[in-house]
């Protein structure tokens, strides 16, 4: 040290480098995406209608608590992620973490709830549905066609007779129209 002036790069002082971790944006951006879904339910709950009087819960009150509980969380994670907090990933029991995203089913996945938002309207929740499941369940893995089908089945009809009839909640019937 010439002069008593340290040499660059070197600490300044008695007291070694505190090294900061490197910030994680991924968990920031996580945050921030959060929060406008949250902010964007609140305020498209205030634009809903008042609903029956003879309702003991308003329209708008689950938007509310949904999109302020997305605001909470997304304040949580960002107070963590300033502490320091990072996500690990979790051991598997038989999933390989060194292996890589698989791509192709993830594709299918994304092309059978494609096709579900494309053809719902015409087809009806009945029909797609059980696709639906078939699809998904084909996509992962399983290669019992009939059986997933039947399953399918089963559940989208189940589950539109529990909205149309049970919530009064009317799903598209499409090509079944007449016969739910």
């Amino acid at each position: 040290m010439p002069g008593g002036r340290p040499a660059p790069g070197q600490p300044t002082s008695d007291h070694p480098a505190v090294e900061h971790p490197p910030v994680d944006r991924a968990q920031y951006a996580l945050a921030a995406v959060l929060a406008v879904i949250g902010v964007w339910t609140v305020v498209d709950s205030a634009g809903l209608g008042p609903g029956f009087a003879d309702q003991a819960v308003r329209p708008g009150a689950f938007g509310y608590v949904i999109g302020s509980g997305l605001v909470l969380l997304a304040v949580l994670l960002a107070v963590a992620t300033a502490r320091g907090d990072r996500a690990e990933g979790e051991p598997g029991e038989d999933v390989d973490l060194d292996r890589g995203t698989d791509w192709r089913t993830l594709a299918g996945l994304a092309g059978v709830f494609a096709a579900t938002v494309a053809l719902i309207d015409w087809l009806g929740w009945a029909v797609v549905g059980a696709l639906l499941f078939a699809g998904a369940a084909t996509v992962l893995g399983n290669r019992h066609w009939v059986r997933n089908l039947l399953i399918g089945a089963v559940l989208s009809v189940a589950s539109w007779y529990g909205f149309y009839v049970g919530l009064g909640i009317p799903i598209p019937a499409g090509v079944l129209d007449g016969i739910l």
